[in-house]
């Protein structure tokens, strides 16, 4: 097995940042504490008083799922959180305030620490009002509008195809092809083309690969969160819900290949407010982000977490246990890209 010497070197910075932060800060650490690695990051552990010190310097918004997991495992019952990012550490901070025994943010500025305040609650801006009339397209083309960040996009099964762009004089146009790239050769490709006609030959073409029992191809390995959040959108009573509308996250995705969570909003089966968020594979950030997008949604509302059933861990349901109003985890049945019956 052989190692990277850059990352051995950067890992062995890490712990020695930590260390010596913590022990300037935190005068009764005793000599028994432990190091240890942490993706992007140190970790420090003291057994005795059951304490730990985590230095999260690698994007740090996105891994308290990982921090928590890590400190159940230990038997940590007193976490503080390093960062250095000021804005990463408010937003932590926030996520962070949504579990019952949260654990303490701190911001590292130079030599000094001081508490992170936790952010405002995230927004999910609406569109700019040239983008909204081309909603009805998208839905005649056979795409589920999302609205995520302020930009009206086109799903097939998830998969964005199509993106509506509003420029500065607030006219606006679709843009087809899946991400950014994609969408700049779809302007080369289909110049000739109306938008129309542009959108029907990008849908054909992802239908073919993106569809149950399709060979495997790149188009129907991306964002599988967000078609498992399309099956639910057709068929919400698979998770309880009566109906379902497809949301941005607090925290959006950077891009198609991130590990992320797919949100919607609606009613349960006795008309309660609900916020389903989907998962798929192992990602310990599903419960964090979970309850950040009911925070930016619907505060007060009943959170699901769907996830496959062979993805239903015991992790998840002990993080989900943990926040002030504890989320549900309900599992979907592995097939769930076949075609569903029901309501």
């Amino acid at each position: 097995m052989t190692t990277d010497p850059d990352s051995d070197r950067r890992a062995a910075l890490f712990a020695a940042k930590l260390r010596a932060v913590a022990r300037r800060h935190w005068q009764n650490i005793g000599p028994e504490v432990v190091s240890g690695p942490f993706p992007g990051g140190a970790t420090l552990m003291e057994p005795a008083t059951k304490r730990g010190w985590l230095l999260l310097d690698d994007q740090a918004d996105r891994r308290l799922g990982a921090a928590l997991a890590l400190a159940s495992r230990s038997g940590v019952t007193e976490l503080h959180l390093l960062v250095d990012d000021a804005d990463q550490a408010a937003v932590l901070a926030r996520r962070a305030g949504l579990f019952a025994t949260p654990p303490s943010v701190w911001i590292i500025a130079g030599a000094e620490l001081r508490a992170a305040v936790a952010a405002p609650p995230a927004t999910d801006p609406a569109p700019a009002p040239g983008a909204e009339l081309y909603r009805p397209v998208l839905v005649a083309a056979g795409l589920d509008p999302v609205v995520e960040g302020g930009h009206l996009l086109g799903e097939y099964l998830g998969l964005e195809v199509a993106r509506v762009v509003v420029v500065d004089d607030g006219t606006a146009h679709v843009e087809v092809g899946v991400g950014r790239f994609d969408r700049e050769v779809g302007a080369m490709m289909f110049r000739e083309l109306a938008e129309s006609d542009a959108l029907a030959r990008a849908i054909a073409f992802v239908a073919e690969v993106r569809a149950p029992g399709a060979a495997r191809h790149p188009l129907n390995q991306l964002v599988p969160e967000r078609w498992l959040r399309s099956v639910l959108l057709a068929h919400p009573a698979l998770v309880g819900a009566s109906s379902l509308s497809p949301v941005g996250s607090a925290i959006p995705r950077r891009n198609l290949k991130d590990t992320g969570i797919a949100t919607a909003v609606g009613t349960d089966i006795d008309g309660l407010p609900v916020v389903v968020c989907c998962s798929t594979g192992v990602d310990l950030e599903l419960v964090p982000g979970a309850a950040d997008d009911r925070l930016t949604h619907a505060p007060h509302a009943r959170l699901i977490l769907a996830v496959p059933t062979r993805d239903a861990l015991a992790v998840t349901t002990e993080l989900a246990s943990h926040l002030l109003a504890p989320a549900e985890v309900v599992a979907v049945a592995d097939d769930w890209r076949a075609p569903q019956g029901g309501a």
